[in-house]
């Protein structure tokens, strides 16, 4: 498999997401709900910041750029941007719930079979496709869900919503690639807070007064938001998304081994039977990738 900059921005983004609990976890005892608007709060100033003090001239740059596209592709960016914004909220809200409120399996579950789903989507919404083992695997995956939904259905539940947003913002963003993907990333986030703005007054508790709150916030914005999302967007610009697939098992994996070796959460035989099932479906599906060198080509 050829390793170029695109790759490698995946990989750290999903290997940074791997560790997300160890920041999320400690938060428990906050709603899920504050959790996300002060995620997307700090966040969206701290992008806005550095936009409009060190990168000026990309943004004046890409704005130029926007006011030569014909009206088509203007709304087009402009539809792909807030599609990407309303789905990023989505997903983070499910996540930090399932993290602190079901459990961090059903989280990691999720972005096991997140791969899975986008390139089903991708067949569908791209017209990308499949060979006959990589539908083989989407068959494994889906026998292993029956297995996982067995006394587990609300777990199941979270983990099909989650990964089926996530795969939606992914093919989503891989055509939204005329535009700086930090200023983009920017927009995603004052689109995400002008969203959640309404909600905050009646929906948030009381302001948390601790510091370690603010603390562990300021290490997700910047350590679990900002610098592995843009990694993410880049990598798009020259991954497709069976390409990106084989990349992002690494977040899952890690999430499960820090449920069972770290928060020492319990695992059922069914458990283990449907993992071993994702972990084959994950070889079989990448075997191209895996066993054959091929060249990735930039959407």
């Amino acid at each position: 498999m050829q390793i170029n900059k695109y790759y490698a921005s995946a990989l750290t983004a999903f290997v940074i997401w791997g560790f997300f609990s160890l920041a999320l976890k400690p938060l428990h005892i906050y709603p899920s709900l504050d959790i996300l608007f002060y995620r997307i709060f700090f966040a969206t100033v701290i992008l806005l910041v550095i936009n409009l003090l060190f990168r000026k001239s990309i943004v004046k740059n890409d704005l130029a750029t926007f006011r030569k596209l014909e009206s088509k592709l203007k709304y087009r960016f402009l539809f792909l941007t807030v599609l990407g914004g309303f789905l990023l909220i989505f997903n983070w809200f499910l996540f930090i719930y399932a993290v602190n409120h079901v459990s961090l399996k059903s989280a990691s579950f999720a972005y096991l079979i997140c791969p899975i789903v986008t390139t089903i989507l991708a067949y569908f919404i791209l017209k990308e496709k499949l060979s006959n083992w990589q539908w083989f695997s989407v068959a494994l995956c889906v026998v292993s869900c029956g297995i996982l939904s067995y006394g587990n259905l609300a777990e199941l539940a979270y983990s099909l919503v989650i990964a089926f947003s996530f795969a939606l913002y992914l093919i989503s963003q891989r055509k939204n690639i005329v535009f700086d993907k930090f200023l983009i990333l920017t927009f995603q986030m004052v689109i995400a807070s002008l969203v959640i703005l309404p909600f905050f007054p009646s929906y948030s508790a009381a302001i948390p007064t601790e510091s370690l709150f603010y603390i562990l916030l300021m290490v997700i914005v910047v350590l679990f938001t900002i610098i592995p999302l843009y990694l993410n967007l880049y990598a798009l610009k020259g991954m497709n998304s069976s390409a990106v697939g084989i990349l992002m098992y690494t977040n899952p994996l890690l999430n499960f081994v820090l449920a069972i070796f770290y928060f020492h959460e319990e695992i059922t035989f069914n458990q283990i039977i449907s993992y071993s099932l994702i972990l084959l479906s994950i070889v079989i599906f990448n075997e191209r990738f895996l066993f054959r060198k091929s060249e990735i080509k930039p959407v």
